[in-house]
């Protein structure tokens, strides 16, 4: 099966932090940061509707600006997250510019923005440029298993990490795949209809063997029905993508726990390098993880896949000397 994911680093290794995520088949995409995206075509821009941000410092935010200007004069709803205190921050820099005659528009842009604060509950406010972006306060909820945002297709789920600050890490869970073997239907003489959409419902939802499914008749006649167990032969399941998005953190016992448990088993995890190993103390000082940490984390948390960002640029010339630092430490081969 196809991914339904394709991310990619929009600033290289060095640049600001920022992953683009496209969607196939939809027109909609997921940034995690929001650092400088001015290379990014503004048809990529125009099709972000979701934002997760690790934190609000300078190099992982400051895009707002530029996706808030592309997106003023167009009917949209944008939804944020980020850690404790991030609301404030977007409201402040919505309140920075004057929304004159913004109520005559004929489109609306809806900010709708989210924290995620220990222990694990989200509080929402909502920003309308109709209202000159007025805070609007929206119910708070819990969090489900850490999950920031959750739909039919794939959820999110977030870790609270330290970096002299909360620092959100992310993982981005794709639903599993569940095909239909057509020739396994026609061995068993099922037919091929609108009962196979509720089999496939049951089985992402984890419904028990004896649920029953109702499987289409002829026209006019009753749906015969049959338990899920049953109907398992003519299907399989296979789990759906995982990235991993984790930078600016300190490397401490309790972050790297956190971190293997969020990412673990991903098939893609970027990951912050900011520093080379000869650099250990330099990093501890700032809080960020070295060229060998990022590889020991991403070996244990048993990913198929590493992507280094955030290389300090005093490594500027020495990506190779970088990447292979990681890649010792992680055991495998870049790509």
């Amino acid at each position: 099966m196809r991914p339904l994911f394709h991310p990619s680093l929009v600033n290289g290794r060095y640049g600001d932090p920022t992953v683009y995520v496209d969607t196939l088949f939809e027109k909609r995409s997921v940034l995690f940061d929001i650092g400088d995206i001015a290379t990014l075509a503004p048809r990529k821009i125009q099709r972000v509707d979701q934002i997760f941000v690790s934190h609000a410092h300078i190099d992982h935010f400051v895009g707002f600006d530029h996706l808030l200007r592309l997106s003023v004069g167009r009917e949209k709803t944008v939804r944020l997250y980020g850690p404790s205190g991030f609301t404030e921050r977007v409201y402040h820099k919505l309140q920075g510019y004057r929304w004159d005659l913004v109520d005559t528009y004929e489109t609306d842009l809806v900010f709708i923005v989210s924290e995620f604060t220990p222990p694990h509950a989200i509080s929402a406010t909502q920003f309308r440029l109709k209202t000159g972006f007025a805070a609007e306060p929206v119910a708070a909820c819990a969090a489900c298993h850490d999950a920031l945002h959750s739909e039919p297709t794939f959820r999110v789920s977030a870790a609270v990490l330290e970096h002299h600050t909360a620092c959100l890490g992310f993982a981005l869970q794709e639903a599993a795949h569940i095909n239909i073997w057509k020739n396994r239907l026609q061995e068993r003489g099922l037919p091929v209809g609108a009962w196979l959409k509720s089999l496939k419902r049951a089985v992402a939802e984890d419904r028990p063997d004896d649920h029953l499914i109702g499987i289409d008749g002829p026209a006019g006649s009753d749906a015969r029905l049959e338990p899920l167990g049953a109907l398992r032969d003519v299907l399989t399941v296979t789990p759906g993508q995982k990235i991993g998005y984790v930078t600016d953190v300190a490397d401490t016992p309790a972050n790297r726990a956190a971190i293997i448990a969020l990412v673990e088993n991903a098939d893609i995890l970027f990951i912050e390098a900011a520093f080379a190993q000869g650099d250990v103390a330099l990093a501890r000082q700032r809080a960020h993880l070295t060229t060998t940490a990022a590889g020991e984390i991403a070996r244990q948390a048993k990913v198929r896949r590493i992507e280094p960002f955030h290389f300090s640029p005093r490594y500027a010339g020495e990506e190779e000397q970088m990447l292979n630092e990681v890649m010792t430490a992680f055991g495998g081969s870049h790509g």
